[in-house]
């Protein structure tokens, strides 16, 4: 299976990717902003998520919610 994003473009690890959409983190205050750049992103064992870290944080994303640049 391939990790697409929200225009069906292949992820790769390594990849930089926008958000395309505000985000709640949950149990956090912290809300990701739409237009914020994800840098080096790792894929995960579910086609639909994938691992990155912002601000330091470590967050599993949706690739629903997410722009390859």
């Amino acid at each position: 299976m391939e990790t697409k994003d929200s225009n069906n473009a292949i992820l790769l690890d390594g990849d930089s990717v926008t958000l395309i959409k505000d985000l709640k983190v949950k149990g956090s205050s912290l809300v990701l902003k739409r237009g914020t750049v994800v840098k080096k992103i790792k894929l995960t064992d579910d086609v639909e998520e994938v691992d990155c870290r912002i601000n330091g944080s470590s967050i599993v994303l949706k690739t629903c919610f997410l722009k390859k640049i």
